[in-house]
């Protein structure tokens, strides 16, 4: 007996602020994630597209469990009950539809999914450029979940390790009933030219490898399939080891991302005649071992509007100034140094995450270059009537002479430096450890204190 959990959420945005729904499905035995389909408006007929390309891809469930959503049953429909399209489909093919109670968390399954979703990938890598963008993170991050990320109530099994394998013969599985303009998209058929081609040298192994540059999306084709590689990686070379089965991709020799790969011989063969070359052995990749061992790694976060990033459920204050952007974390030994998106060292704080801990972090890596020196922040100060400024709330005295005036501090190591008109006024001892949260001098015009 299969039992599917489906649902819609939100948290999904774009850059342009306009938040995308999810349409959400889960495997209620094994956990496994059957619907992750990003839409901007999640009608019935969205709803249902995604639901029968599931189907099609896992087979049809014996049962599927939905709230009383007017997407999902008609149940409350005014003036009269009326079968909407979802009741329909599941009627059609035999799936016996069970409804929540209202106000019930009988669903708790998919909503517990909704939330590992939220804190462990959506906290830390939207706004997206595009739906499609969006569309390819979600998959990633699923195909992560489904197949690699221990599961606690499994045991620390897999989703896939626990899901039921589809019927080896398309013709002993029951027939999938969709209405017209429902049916999945299947891949167009190639082109002539694709076979009249010559046949393959027998000197070609089942696998062929390809480099390409990363585009700034950060989404990356190739042979038909979509990578999504976070536009952090821009510019880099990327090399994809590729057959019917798998994917990898590595980055300088190591292996960054291993997903399932859905080129056909046909789609390698179109490789074969580009620029793919024959493939090695799969690339190596930093076993956990090897990235707990490592002095050095980096992960990549986007800083929310507090200024705050997560790592492993734990929030770090890393500086409201970088709040929207993506910066690079660069955990090297005790030292947790925060560079900017232009590579410039911003901060250095002590690491939260121990060596031990660094492998489960989502998107590590072994790190790359140092970052450039740290560029020192412009505070500007008007000079009180008393002759007085206030920086990381400590007090400092610069002259009566000087009151009215914009004066700038540059922070040192050790001190604070006073520079008034281009030349250097003072230098003061630096007492106190609080951080500057405040950069542009209040009250510049003249009479206003």
């Amino acid at each position: 007996m299969q039992l599917w959990q489906l649902d819609v959420t939100g948290s999904v945005f774009l850059a342009e602020g306009t938040e995308l729904k999810l349409i959400s499905g889960l495997d209620d035995c094994s956990r496994f994630c059957v619907i992750a389909t990003v839409v901007r408006r999640a009608t019935g007929r969205a709803v249902c597209r995604a639901f029968v390309a599931a189907m099609a891809a896992y087979g049809i469930p014996d049962e599927v469990l939905t709230d009383n959503g007017k997407v999902f049953t008609g149940r409350f429909g005014k003036p009269r009950r009326a079968e909407v399209l979802f009741e329909r489909i599941c009627r059609k093919n035999g799936i016996k539809q069970l409804l929540t109670k209202p106000y019930s968390t009988t669903i708790g399954k998919v909503e517990r999914w909704h939330q590992t979703l939220q804190t462990e990938f959506l906290n830390e890598a939207g706004p997206f450029a595009s739906i499609e963008e969006a569309q390819a993170a979600v998959d990633g991050w699923r195909h992560e979940y489904n197949d690699d990320r221990p599961h606690q109530s499994l045991g620390m099994a897999t989703p896939a390790s626990r899901s039921r394998p589809r019927p080896p013969d398309p013709d002993e599985a029951p027939s999938l009933w969709a209405p017209t303009g429902l049916e999945p998209l299947t891949t167009p058929p190639p082109a002539a030219d694709d076979t009249a081609a010559a046949p393959e040298p027998a000197s070609w192994p089942d696998a062929v490898e390809v480099d390409r540059v990363i585009p700034p999306s950060g989404n990356l084709w190739v042979g038909g399939q979509q990578f999504w590689l976070s536009p952090a990686r821009a510019g880099q070379q990327v090399t994809l080891w590729i057959d019917t089965t798998t994917c990898h991709l590595s980055i300088g020799g190591w292996r960054i991302k291993t997903v399932p790969s859905r080129l056909s011989e046909a789609d390698l063969a179109r490789l074969r005649r580009a620029d793919a070359r024959p493939a090695g052995p799969p690339p190596a990749g930093p076993s956990p071992g090897a990235l707990a061992a490592s002095r050095c790694v980096e992960v990549d976060r986007l800083v929310n509007g507090i200024g705050g990033v997560t790592l492993l459920n734990q929030l770090i204050l890393v500086g409201s100034p970088l709040a929207g952007q993506r910066a690079r974390l660069r955990l090297d030994g005790q030292l947790m140094h925060v560079i900017t998106q232009d590579g410039v060292l911003w901060r250095t704080l002590p690491c939260p995450i121990p060596p031990g801990q660094r492998h489960r972090l989502q998107g590590v890596r072994l790190a790359g270059p140092a970052p450039l020196p740290e560029a020192a922040p412009v505070v500007q100060r008007r000079v009180s009537s008393r002759g007085g400024i206030q920086v990381a709330r400590q007090k400092i005295q610069v002259g009566m002479t000087h009151a009215g005036k914009i004066v700038t501090v540059v922070p040192e190591n050790n001190s604070f430096r006073l520079v008034i008109d281009g030349e250097t006024v003072g230098v003061v001892p630096r007492t106190t450890s609080h951080q500057i949260d405040r950069y542009k001098a209040y009250a510049t015009r003249p009479g206003r204190r």
